[in-house]
Formats: C-alpha cells, sequence, structure tokens
C-alpha cells in the first residue's frame, strides 16, 4: 500500500525558536535591514571563518552582485557548469557578459577541471563553480588554475551551507562565495542569500551595491546615531536582507548541526538500502569532502529498467512520494539553446546525467518512518520494472 499522506519533496524545519525570534522582531519596531540582520552576518562570518559576510535577499543577489562589484561586463566571458540553476548563468547575461559552459565530471556531477581548461579564452575573467547537491568541486585545481589565468573565482554555494573541502569550509576558499537560504535550504530564511570573501574592497562594494548604492544605508540613517545625509555612489540595487528574514536566519544557524545531523543519517539509510540494488547508482562523497547532503540524487542505470526517468518519477508520486530533477541542464532551455546556438552532444555528460537522475526527499522534517517510505516506494518500482 501506497503512504496515506504524500510526502512532500523539500520542507523547511521551524521550530518554536524560529517563530520566537520572529516575533521578538516584530515587536522591536525593526523589520527590515537592522540590528538583526547586522548579527546574523557577525555570526555566519564566524561560522565560516571570514572576515566578512553580507546578507542580501538571494543567492541570485549574492551571485549578481560579486560579479557586479569585481567588475565583470560587456565583452567578457565566464566558465560555469551546465548543470545548474537558471541563477548559476543569469546573472552573468545581467553583467553584460556571456556564459560560457563547461561539462561534468560524471561521478560528483560538479564542473570538471579538464574542461574548464578548455574552454578559457582571452576573454575569460571568472569562474563560477558550483557545488552541487552540497559536493565540494576540486578547488585547489580550481584556484590554481584562476591564479594562472588571473580569474576572480565566484563560488556558487547554494546547496553548500556546511560542506567542507580538505577540512576547509566553503566559503572560505574563492574569491567569494553565494550561499542560499530559500525555504528548501539547509539553513532556511525563507528567501535570503549570503556573501562570504575576505576581500575588504570587495565587500565593502558589494554593501554600498545592494542599498541602491547609498553611501549610508537605512539602519544608519534612521537609527538615534545616524544620519540623514547619504551620496549615491553607484547605480546601485535593492539587494539587501530584512530582519525578519535575520532572525530565522540566526536561529536556524543555531541548530544547523543538529539538523546536518538528521541530513546524514537519511542519506546513510539510503546509501546501505539502494547500494544492494544494481538498477541504482548512489551518491558519491571523495575523500577529500563533508557532503552537506542538501540533495539526494539518485542515478537510474536505465538499462537495467523497463521504464525512463519521467516514468520512475509518476510511479513515485502514485506511491505518494514527491521528488524533483537537479537539473535539466542550461543549454537545454529555449533562451539559452537558441541564443548561443547549443546542439545536441554539445555537453554530453551533463545530458546523459540529466535523463537518468531524481532527487528524492531529504531534510530534517522527515521521519525515520519517512524515510523507510521512501525506500520501500523505490524498491517496489525497481522490482516491478527491473529487466
Amino acid at each position: 500500500m501506497a503512504r496515506k499522506e504524500f510526502l512532500s519533496y523539500g520542507l523547511p524545519l521551524i521550530e518554536e525558536d524560529d517563530i520566537a525570534e520572529v516575533v521578538d522582531t516584530l515587536k522591536s519596531n525593526w523589520i527590515a535591514k537592522g540590528p538583526k540582520t547586522h548579527e546574523f552576518e557577525k555570526q555566519f562570518a564566524e561560522y565560516i571563518g571570514v572576515k566578512h559576510a553580507i546578507a542580501l535577499n538571494s543567492c541570485t543577489a549574492a551571485l549578481h552582485l560579486s560579479l557586479v562589484a569585481a567588475g565583470l561586463g560587456v565583452g567578457d566571458e565566464v566558465i560555469t557548469t551546465p548543470m545548474t540553476f537558471a541563477a548559476s548563468a543569469n546573472i552573468i547575461i545581467h553583467t553584460g557578459a556571456t556564459p560560457v559552459f563547461a561539462d561534468i565530471d560524471p561521478v560528483t556531477m560538479n564542473i570538471d577541471i579538464n574542461e574548464i581548461r578548455k574552454k578559457i579564452t582571452p576573454r575569460t575573467k571568472a569562474i563560477i563553480p558550483v557545488h552541487v547537491a552540497g559536493h565540494p568541486c576540486e578547488m585547489d585545481e580550481i584556484m590554481d588554475l584562476a591564479r594562472e589565468h588571473n580569474l576572480f573565482v565566484l563560488e556558487d554555494a547554494a546547496h553548500a551551507v556546511y560542506t567542507q573541502y580538505k577540512g576547509k569550509l566553503i566559503g572560505s576558499i574563492g574569491n567569494a562565495t553565494a550561499f542560499s537560504f530559500y525555504a528548501t535550504k539547509n539553513l532556511a530564511t525563507g528567501e535570503g542569500g549570503m556573501v562570504t570573501t575576505n576581500d575588504d574592497a570587495l565587500a565593502e562594494k558589494i554593501r554600498i551595491l545592494s542599498t541602491h548604492g547609498m553611501s549610508r544605508n537605512a539602519w544608519n540613517r534612521y537609527s538615534a546615531t545616524g544620519s540623514w545625509y547619504y551620496e549615491i555612489l553607484y547605480p546601485g540595487f535593492k539587494y539587501n536582507m530584512a530582519d525578519i528574514q535575520a532572525a530565522l536566519g540566526i536561529t536556524q544557524l543555531a541548530k544547523l548541526e543538529r539538523m546536518q545531523g538528521v541530513r546524514l543519517q537519511i542519506a546513510e539509510r539510503f546509501n546501505e538500502a539502494f547500494s544492494k540494488m544494481p538498477e541504482l547508482e548512489i551518491p558519491v562523497t571523495k575523500d577529500y569532502a563533508r557532503h552537506a547532503w542538501h540533495l539526494y540524487i539518485l542515478k537510474l542505470n536505465l538499462e537495467k529498467l523497463s521504464i525512463d526517468r519521467a516514468q520512475f518519477i509518476e510511479e513515485l508520486k502514485l506511491e505518494q512520494i514527491g521528488t524533483s530533477v537537479h537539473f535539466i541542464p542550461l543549454p537545454m532551455h529555449p533562451y539559452y539553446r537558441d541564443t548561443f546556438n547549443f546542439q545536441k552532444g554539445d555537453f554530453p555528460q551533463a545530458e546523459a546525467m540529466f535523463e537518468r537522475i531524481i532527487s528524492l526527499p531529504l531534510y530534517p522534517k522527515m521521519s525515520m518512518q519517512d524515510t523507510e517510505d521512501v525506500i520501500e516506494a523505490v524498491q517496489k518500482i525497481v522490482e516491478r520494472f527491473r529487466r
């Protein structure tokens, strides 16, 4: 029998401490950017081990401002992976630069360092590695390559709060790193993002750009010690985080280790069950990595099954299990395909991977019974449709 209730693909863990902190913010008279935003930035910078953390309204804003502050523009090229969400490349377009895609490593699903090398030209100015699912990219090799060609490295860590590479937390390696605190992320503020960096000048410019390019932000202007006077230093954006979001960030960060423990427990149980089935391939964690387990991406060995990935998803839906797919490669989407004339076969590893991947539910609000229900549903479908 299928579950009686549908198991959502992803839900945040919101507890009484989260609610109390938001209520405290609502009662404080500071609901826009204010003291809690600054406190969240301070705590997050200390957690990552960097000099600067700038809280913004999304990871997209964090990516965009990082490139703008780094001086990217028309005529420049930025290398990133085709296996990512649209934001990773859309922000390149918004700066006037051109996105250049480098195919993936089929083991980790992250950008392949050898493919990056092939795509570097005199116009290349930056690399955006994406830590897919929470597994880190080969950052030593990427940073060495960037230094060799004088390239800016902006890490897309939308999946990678808690991820470590060779003992270093992601967020402390590249020139800048962008995090996401969207509702389904490991640390959730509803909407929200963060830039981390050790570059003083870059951090200062991002802060100014995030509030219309003003020399003084709203907190400075409206507090007892502030001043009404400000100057517009750049044609900036409205990208700052608000205290309501930051309140959630503070409490979520405080229990991140506990939430990650649940994610790891679920991932290990999935690995134990699915590794016994030749029709399935479980995610790999390299020796140098601490995986954040933002996603659990199961690979189907389609030659051993009589159904394709789309049908597998429909069968899981009948079993009351929600799923997703990460990702439809960007060169397959109409805008990128048509604008840059991409053809089938241009990114063979990403294209082949897309045909066989399913993201299963994995989040700390899940119970172990939920976990077992997912396993039972997957096993039932495999047994029914194995060749």
